[in-house]
């Protein structure tokens, strides 16, 4: 079977090899040339992968990638990834294809606070079908806070910032076992890899996704037990770190002047842009108030069955929800924004609309930045929620709030903040006035468990 890249049609014209170098990262591949087009081997070069170099030398800034994807403190950052093949995870893979499960499931069965999704499609994927066609079949799951990373020039920043890949037997999921990143293969066919290929022992080696299952159990297992796999690390590259050097080498080598004195550079991995989940899926939040000031809350993005868990249950739902009729049932009213946003007005007015426009919303919530929103409750106290940058969304501690007073609990008994848990993991909320009135509780009413 012809060896994709490495067979004399890719190779040769007329028996003679079309580059005048070939460049490789692993003596492996030296062998699987010789085997599969000796008349190249000739021209093969060991320079190591400036990729995986750029990665490696990128690793002692994870934390600003993930702060750059809106991962939050205690959150686990979910990769998704897919190679272009119709048997990877997002090609058509007719009784096998596991996509229309897996996607469900990312946002349904793992907790918006604890949880943080994002997907690198191979760019044939977006040449392919069209990058509209793409955000088509993925709008739900965008909707639940899916974010798509863009396939250039921000995937090397996600895959270094990912807790856990899902992925198949493309370059990207090998890449993050050689990472040593935990990978659970979504997509695992044998049929188009050289049986004694890395790849090919990577795939029999790696766990595997079982599509009918929970998720989040298998997510877990995996943790729990991840030893990093030998195979991705040792044949990557025989060279890390020196791909520069070595490239440039062989670049002037080719033609034929000196070398400059000054040292070989990869460019870094530029910092991405911030790109924050927006979840305007509607959101049903279970909460249990703990103690005299602190509640858990734990949210799913548009389930497709109702949530299992100890606590009550309410309904969150952001303004700019795809289905306004959803509006009606919430309990918990909640949209982002700049506080001088001249459409909406300040967040004294705008929270005041909805809880007018919307009889049956209890609260109103109008995030203002990465740690603070205002709200609004029925009884018309307008307070301000704040916490540091890397805690919950703030949407989470509205929603916080709006438990603790369903209780009939007085506000002044907040004068302290109140603690909102979301999984394993505590964010101290401050609760201040925002507007003219006592800090006092009046009137919390609205429909409870819509």
């Amino acid at each position: 079977r012809p060896v994709f890249g490495l067979s004399p049609e890719w190779l040769l014209a007329d028996g003679t090899p079309v580059a005048d170098v070939l460049v490789l990262s692993h003596p492996e591949q030296i062998e699987r040339l010789r085997n599969a087009c000796p008349e190249a081997v000739p021209t093969a070069v060991l320079a190591g992968d400036p990729c995986f170099d750029r990665m490696l030398a990128a690793r002692p800034y994870r934390e600003r990638f993930r702060r750059a994807l809106g991962v939050k403190r205690g959150q686990r950052l979910v990769l998704l990834n897919s190679t272009w093949n119709p048997e990877s995870l997002f090609g058509d893979g007719g009784d096998e294809d596991v996509l229309p499960l897996l996607l469900p499931k990312l946002t349904a069965e793992l907790a918006a606070d604890e949880h943080r999704i994002a997907a690198v499609l191979h760019p044939n994927i977006w040449h392919g079908h069209g990058p509209g066609q793409i955000r088509s079949w993925l709008d739900r799951a965008q909707r639940g806070g899916l974010t798509l990373v863009d396939p250039l020039e921000g995937w090397q920043q996600a895959l270094l910032s990912a807790d856990v890949v899902l992925g198949d037997f493309g370059s990207v999921s090998y890449y993050a076992a050689a990472l040593g990143t935990p990978v659970l293969l979504g997509a695992a066919p044998l049929a188009g890899l050289a049986a004694d290929s890395p790849v090919a022992d990577f795939v029999r080696k790696a766990p595997r996704l079982d599509p009918h299952a929970p998720l989040r159990p298998q997510l877990e297992a995996l943790l729990a037990t991840h030893q990093p796999m030998s195979g991705p690390a040792e044949f990557t590259t025989s060279a890390p770190g020196e791909a520069a050097a070595r490239l440039r080498r062989i670049f002037y080598d080719v033609m034929g002047i000196p070398e400059p004195a000054a040292p070989a550079l990869l460019d870094p991995l530029p910092l991405p842009s911030y790109d924050p989940p927006m979840r305007t899926s509607p959101l049903r939040v279970l909460t249990s108030v703990l103690g005299a000031t602190e509640v858990s809350v734990t949210r799913y993005a548009d389930p497709r069955h109702e949530p299992q868990g100890p606590g009550e249950a309410h309904t969150a739902v952001h303004e700019d929800t795809l289905d306004p009729g959803l509006l009606s049932i919430g309990d918990v009213i909640f949209r982002y924004g700049s506080p001088d946003d001249p459409r909406l007005g300040p967040p004294e007015y705008w929270t005041a609309e909805v809880l007018e426009r919307h009889p049956g919303c209890a609260l109103a919530a109008y995030v203002t930045a990465a740690g603070g929103c205002v709200v609004r409750t029925r009884g018309g106290a307008l307070l301000r929620l704040a916490a540091d940058s890397q805690a919950a969304d703030p949407a989470a501690y509205a929603s916080a709030l709006h438990a603790w007073l369903a209780l009939g609990k007085d506000l002044a008994g907040l004068a302290g903040g109140l603690t909102v848990w979301t999984g394993q993991t505590a964010h101290h909320v401050s609760v201040t006035q925002a507007g003219p009135g006592p800090l006092t509780h009046s009137d919390h009413a609205g429909p409870e468990g819509a």
